[in-house]
């Protein structure tokens, strides 16, 4: 059975491998830590039993107007099942009073956070894939 998380108190203890599928670089566990850690909102899907993080989500703010989701990751095996629906209902729930809630995705995807209230928006972006395992 799964645990929908917003502490950051279990971050530390739980098993979090498999994510980042498809990623050239893709972030450590450690760096995956940290990025939980330093996001003040998070959304952690947990399979009790065994301690596994089999999904995440987290947001960075200002604190005041506006909000970011940066990463939403759901391991193989768990998706189709409504994790990730789950993840993100949770999150913008908890970003509810923000004027604004933004997140980049690619387009195949989209249609996901349609059915979540989220709107189409044109964007700008700097991509530095040599850091995408995260910051040295």
């Amino acid at each position: 059975m799964l645990s929908y998380i917003t502490s950051h108190q279990y971050i530390r203890g739980l098993k979090m491998d498999g994510f980042f599928v498809g990623w050239p670089n893709p972030p450590k566990i450690n760096t995956l830590k940290q990025i939980l850690m330093n996001s003040p909102y998070i959304v952690l899907a947990v399979q009790k039993e065994d301690q596994k993080l089999v999904g995440f989500t987290n947001a960075i703010t200002d604190g005041v107007l506006s909000a970011y989701i940066p990463l939403l990751e759901v391991l193989p095996d768990y998706q189709g099942q409504g994790v990730g629906k789950k993840l993100a209902q949770i999150m913008l729930k908890q970003l509810a009073s923000f004027y604004m809630i933004d997140l980049s995705c690619d387009e195949s995807v989209q249609s996901f956070y349609e059915q979540l209230g989220m709107q189409k928006s044109l964007g700008m972006r700097i991509r530095n894939y040599q850091f995408q395992a995260g910051k040295k």
